[in-house]
């Protein structure tokens, strides 16, 4: 048995909180949402919905994406999921690469992200905080006021020096990172890798239609970074790439970061299964933890050996709730 704490992401939905309680059934000590308003619903909605059905796992937003909300909006419903979950809420925060992207925006700036996370954190401790050249507070009734000072667990998703001093400085608790433990990660408590995939069955054939749905929509998120961070060529290296950009291309510059983000890691979009079609499932062992259990068993050994504390998966398709208990069972063996 992988000595690691195994959590769960998904995207915000009137379903996340269903999930997110068969999560708990199963084992898995946290559960975090999305912060992705951009497909139509809202983060601290459904984490209260889900406080509502659950009674040990942790809850919280991976990741709040500062620009979208005054300061005094995440303090504020910080302090409210609190209070409905007293005990199991941590907070995380990120500079919204993918979110942003999805805009047509590029990543928060770090600097930014330092001073709104002060700001959040003068909040929860039931301080002043200057915002925008001007004092705010949360202003809580007299029933409301024993919530503050709140600390609760503070993680980053960061993967380079940058977002690591701000951590340091901020006094989070943890960094996130994407598919494996970056070196910034072991001077933290908490080091929790994000991954996605899905185990595949003995016999089952890895480029089937249980797979293609399942796995599909994260695996195509690997076009989407690609083609953000470094442009088109980029893309037309990798498997299926061509057919990928044979679509996207067709669509105006001014509107093309919306057809790449249509359907972000839910489902696949046109460019995504022209990709899929053309033989670009076959990068799925390599930009995905798809495999046997076994396979998928032994990564997760592997993370928490290089100093992993915690792996979360990011499951996707139509049958969420196989993919969780799939997941766990492979992970504890």
């Amino acid at each position: 048995m992988t000595d690691i704490d195994v959590s769960v992401a998904l995207p915000p939905s009137f379903e996340s909180a269903e999930h997110i309680a068969t999560a708990e059934e199963l084992g898995y000590r946290r559960a975090y949402l999305y912060d992705t308003p951009f497909e139509g619903d809202d983060v601290w909605l459904d984490l209260h919905r889900a406080a509502a059905l659950t009674t040990t796992i942790e809850l919280g937003p991976a990741v709040l994406i500062p620009t979208l909300r005054h300061p005094l909006v995440n303090a504020a419903q910080t302090v409210s999921l609190h209070r409905q979950a007293p005990g199991r809420i941590v907070t995380a925060f990120g500079t919204g690469f993918s979110s942003r992207a999805a805009m047509g925006q590029p990543p928060i700036r770090w600097s930014y992200m330092e001073t709104y996370i002060r700001a959040y954190q003068a909040l929860l401790a039931g301080e002043i905080a200057d915002w925008e050249g001007t004092a705010i507070k949360l202003m809580l009734t007299a029933a409301q006021a024993d919530a503050l000072p709140l600390r609760i667990p503070l993680l980053l998703a960061a993967t380079g020096p940058k977002g690591a001093g701000v951590a340091k400085r901020v006094g989070a608790d943890g960094l996130i990172s994407m598919f494996e433990v970056v070196p910034g990660q072991r001077n933290f408590a908490r080091a929790i890798v994000a991954t996605m995939g899905t185990v595949i069955d003995d016999g089952e054939d890895p480029a089937g239609e249980r797979v293609r749905l399942a796995v599909g929509a994260p695996w195509a998120a690997a076009y989407h970074f690609v083609y953000t961070a470094q442009g088109a060529d980029a893309v037309r290296e990798m498997p299926g790439g061509a057919a990928w950009l044979d679509v996207i291309e067709k669509v105006p510059e001014s509107l093309r970061h919306l057809h790449i983000h249509q359907g972000h890691m839910v489902e696949m979009n046109n460019a995504d299964l022209a990709a899929w079609r053309a033989g670009g499932y076959v990068s799925i062992p390599s930009v995905t933890l798809s495999g046997s259990a076994d396979t998928v068993g032994k990564a997760a050994a592997a993370m928490a050996q290089a100093g992993a504390t915690e792996i979360m998966i990011e499951p996707s398709g139509p049958d969420i709730a196989r993919e969780l208990k799939t997941f766990i069972f492979a992970v504890r063996g």
